[in-house]
């Protein structure tokens, strides 16, 4: 009898542990960034020479690659850009035209024109605008095909190949490429990165920027980013999710 109390006890104590353990990585560790140990250089090449456009802000940087209309890079554009900005942080987003996948475009006309005329000219007021109108409506007024244009259509590939040369450089760190894909320097200098798909992963980036870990700016409601529906996941492995 004393045995059996001991070995019940001893359970008890396991599946406690357990769930505690759980909790940390489901709560805690399963959102933080993370710290880019390989590969720095070759990353920070592709990220510097890539045509990131940014509101010029004289301070410390955080690259994003994202796709137009990525309804996660739209959130966090919305709820942490105003903080970033006001922190002296230099936002220097990367748009990028998806390829298609079998067969299925997944970017417009209008979005690949607009991706290279970004690339070539570096323009944020043209972002701005971009983001101010809704993905449908946007037929990137005044601005030259990309679509029929040999340069500006090797533009617009250039943003896909630096995609795929950052997978596996992320990979090595453990970072499953995704949009929004978030890239900075901690304030001890250290390079860190994040596939920020969710909000629970900012809280982190914030204090790393030495932000407050929690913002003010209002949440954008789910499916409202940009009237465009949340896309169900794709897995990590599949080439269709890039």
């Amino acid at each position: 009898m004393k045995n059996f109390r001991l070995w019940a006890i001893l359970a008890l104590a396991l599946v406690v542990a357990g769930a505690g353990a759980f909790a940390y990585w489901n709560f805690e560790l399963r959102w933080r960034p993370a710290t880019v140990t390989k590969n720095q250089a070759e990353i920070a090449r592709l990220l510097e020479g890539s045509g990131w456009v940014s509101p010029g802000i004289e301070g410390r940087a955080i690259y994003m690659v994202s796709f137009r209309s990525c309804p996660d890079c739209l959130r966090f554009k919305a709820e942490q850009f105003p903080d970033l900005h006001a922190a002296g942080v230099d936002t220097r987003v990367i748009e990028v035209a998806r390829r298609e996948v079998n067969g299925l475009e997944r970017s417009t006309p209008a979005e690949r024109a607009t991706v290279a005329e970004l690339w070539l000219n570096r323009d944020w007021s043209l972002f701005e605008r971009w983001v101010s109108v809704p993905v449908s409506a946007w037929t990137a007024p005044g601005i030259p095909p990309a679509d029929g244009d040999t340069a500006r259509t090797a533009v617009v590939e250039a943003g896909r190949n630096m995609v795929d040369e950052l997978i596996p450089l992320l990979k090595d760190n453990g970072v499953d490429f995704a949009y929004p894909l978030l890239v900075w320097w901690d304030q001890e200098g250290q390079m860190k990165a994040c596939a920020c798909e969710r909000r629970e992963t900012y809280r982190y980036l914030r204090e790393d920027l030495g932000l407050p870990a929690k913002s003010e700016t209002p949440l954008v409601p789910a499916g409202e980013e940009d009237g465009v529906p949340s896309p169900v996941p794709a897995a990590a492995d599949d080439p269709a999710a890039i």
